[in-house]
């Protein structure tokens, strides 16, 4: 064995030439002897180990993730051989030796089906149901009846009514059915001609097109967007396929009917019913319903109120969806034949009713509604409700007919005066309920609601309230000892100018001036009972009545009848005649309380509220004593004195009427309220420009001569007029 070629020892690229004996002489062994491995040298930097580190461990995951593979890929190693392109192809010509085998196109075949059937089977797997539903999709608008009953208002962000499945009727159903999706019982809440018809549109023309069944159009109206997106088509195709395995068909159908978009402002097809026909679902006939149908393929184009050519295409469509129900199997021949002419609807939609007076009493009942059912804004604003309110209809009519009427009288003779003019009227029945009110003009013009404004002094009268005062907590004429009883025939000092006087003395105010009171006009009575100074409103007794029983008992008894606590004036001698502002409803309340024999009930304006048929628990007012019975009763006699006195002719014609006037000192409110029937009436008259303040302005004749206009509309309110 020699050395290298130059007597070195041999490099680790070089042969090592062997002889052997045995062998020809010409005949030689090679070797190759391996390289010897290099030595780790700290040349290397720290990244650089690290890199070799992190390479390794890389090579012995993807052992351990792929070493049991190993044997399924020995055995598929030879097919998929086969299927290996060699190109060119070995024995083909031409073009030929570049084409695939059949083999290789059945194997890239049945891999793409397997692709796209693990990618669907992921995706229906990975795909939930939102839990939260489109708030938007399922908001209705809330319902107001009147009293007897019938509908009052319908409010809302949108007009929208859910209604059972079972309360539309079988053609109504089939009719969309047959417009939209006939096969909507049998398929699998998808269609997927549809899905491939609307995907290549989206590839190959830029833009999409439906073909969804009613379970897509009801994902997309409940859990999606309206965004026309394959992305969007795709999850909706994938919801709905759960849906169907998750809801029943008839739930999912009931929320389509209940969702969709119909025109008009309206979702839903009772809502859309009442718009186009007036009248609810369940009084449809087929050929509307065909009409209604047409209308989900896009209210725009097929309102036939809307153009001639609207009109044409509503017609056409009409008509092929009454055939279609024929060819399905779900109207009889002979039944089409009767439908020839089409169902005209409505020109407008007759449930939009703004700017009314309704909308003043939608205010009251809805701002009530919220707070004794404990509703908050966000549960009311998603609607559902139907609220039952206190309001009569003919009451509300007499009352806003004869406001109307005193406002045109009003810009007829004081046209400056009635400018500024306001009529704050309600009519509060004795167990609370308020039957009527006048809010304004018109809502959309003036939200204030000027019956229940309390901007203005209630004047004289305020005066049975201190009468009911001291007639229940008796007066006191020292500091000290019990208080003295009074009665209606107790005898009060009814001049004018009479000064106001305290147990130590006369009564001094800030500047150091003696306070004295002082009666309308300026007109003495000399000695007079507290019946008939109530009667005749002298308004001297009742100042000093006021001081002897207690301001605070004046305050308290006042509030306990029914008037707030916020609005009363400051407990000073004027007090007692009338410094304080309530408003027209609480008025009529506080004069309810002494027609209920002494119990008060908060007023209120709904009776009971119901969400999509379910009732809501509601905290109905219950009544509570302010005064004793008996002394109900004498204010109600001096009230009744009071309402003979000024108008014998009417309380002849209606026993048992009370009523009093009230006044101001500046002549900047003019009042009458009374009660007929155990229903009580408050009116109101004053002048407030409500562009500058909420300042009373003096009336300057807007009342009438004597004040004679709110008595008007007090004795037309209650039918006396």
């Amino acid at each position: 064995m020699g050395g290298g070629r130059d007597g070195n020892p041999p490099g680790a690229d070089e042969t090592l030439h062997l002889r052997v004996d045995a062998l020809r002489a010409d005949e030689t062994m090679q070797l190759r002897a391996p390289a010897p491995p290099k030595e780790l040298t700290p040349t290397g930097g720290r990244a650089e180990r690290r890199r070799g580190a992190r390479s390794a461990g890389r090579k012995r995951s993807r052992s351990r993730l792929l070493g049991p593979l190993a044997p399924y890929a020995r055995r598929i190693a030879p097919y998929a051989r086969r299927l290996k392109p060699v190109y060119p192809r070995p024995g083909r010509t031409g073009w030929r030796r570049w084409m695939p085998s059949w083999r290789q196109w059945t194997g890239g075949l049945l891999a793409s089906f397997g692709l796209l059937g693990a990618f669907l089977v992921t995706a229906y797997a990975m795909t939930d149901i939102p839990d939260d539903i489109n708030s938007y999709a399922t908001q209705q608008d809330n319902v107001y009846f009147w009293s007897d009953g019938t509908p009052m208002a319908r409010t809302g962000w949108v007009q929208r009514q859910a209604m059972p499945l079972e309360d539309i009727p079988q053609d109504v159903r089939w009719a969309v059915l047959a417009a939209e999706n006939e096969s909507f019982y049998s398929d699998p809440g998808i269609s997927l001609k549809g899905i491939s018809r609307a995907l290549f549109r989206t590839v190959g023309a830029g833009d999409t097109e439906g073909g969804s069944t009613i379970t897509q159009q009801y994902v997309k109206n409940v859990y999606l967007t309206q965004n026309q997106t394959v992305s969007r088509k795709f999850t909706e195709a994938m919801i709905a396929l759960k849906l169907d395995n998750k809801m029943s068909k008839d739930d999912i159908l009931e929320g389509y009917l209940n969702t969709s978009w119909f025109g008009r402002g309206t979702y839903g097809i009772q809502r859309a019913a009442q718009a186009y026909y007036g009248k609810d679902v369940d009084k449809l006939d087929v050929s509307e319903a065909a009409m209604l149908a047409s209308l989900l393929k896009g209210a725009g184009l097929y309102d036939p109120t809307l153009g001639k050519a609207n009109h044409a295409r509503a017609v056409e469509r009409w008509s092929w969806i009454l055939d279609r129900m024929v060819k399905i199997g779900k109207l009889s021949k002979r039944e089409r034949a009767t439908y020839t002419e089409f169902p005209e609807p409505l020109k407008t939609n007759p449930l939009y009713d703004t700017g009314e007076q309704s909308d003043y009493l939608v205010e009251l009942a809805a701002s009530y509604a919220k707070k004794a059912a404990h509703l908050t804004d966000k549960q009311f604003d998603l609607g559902g409700y139907q609220i039952y309110t206190t309001f009569d209809r003919k009451r509300e009519k007499a009352l806003t007919d004869a406001v109307a009427k005193a406002r045109q009288e009003a810009r007829d003779e004081t046209p400056e005066a009635a400018e500024d003019g306001h009529y704050g009227a309600a009519s509060v029945a004795a167990d609370g309920r308020i039957l009527a009110v006048y809010g304004g003009p018109d809502h959309r013009k003036q939200g204030y609601n000027e019956s229940n404004a309390t901007t203005v002094p209630a004047g004289t009268a305020f005066l049975p309230f201190v009468y009911a005062a001291g007639l229940e907590h008796g007066v006191h004429k020292t500091r000290s000892g019990s208080a003295t009883p009074i009665g209606p025939d107790s005898v009060y000092d009814g001049d004018d100018g009479v000064p106001v006087t305290t147990p130590e003395g006369p009564y001094w105010d800030r500047s150091g001036k003696k306070v004295a009171a002082h009666n309308d006009g300026g007109k003495s009575y000399g000695k007079i009972t507290l019946r008939e100074a109530l009667a005749k409103s002298v308004n001297t007794p009742f100042m000093q009545l006021g001081m002897d029983a207690g301001l605070d008992k004046v305050r308290d008894t006042a509030v306990a009848a029914g008037l707030l606590r916020s609005s009363m004036g400051p407990q000073v001698p004027a007090l007692s005649l009338g410094t304080s502002t309530p408003s027209a409803i609480r008025m009529a309340n506080g004069y309810a309380t002494f027609a209920a024999g002494g119990d008060h009930t908060e007023p209120y304006s709904v009776v009971r509220i119901t969400r999509n048929g379910a009732p809501v628990a509601l905290n109905t007012p219950r009544p509570k004593r302010a005064v004793g019975a008996r002394v109900a009763e004498q204010v109600t006699e001096a009230l009744t004195d009071s309402f003979r006195t000024a108008h014998p002719d009417a309380a002849a014609r209606r026993p048992g009427v009370s009523g009093k006037a009230g006044g101001t000192e500046k002549d900047t409110a003019a009042w009458y309220v009374g009660t007929a029937d155990s229903v009580s009436t408050a009116i109101v008259v004053y002048r407030i420009d409500l562009a500058k303040s909420l300042e009373p302005l003096p009336l300057q004749g807007l009342a009438g001569p004597a004040h004679s206009v709110p008595y008007a509309l007090w004795s037309a309110a209650t039918g006396l007029g």
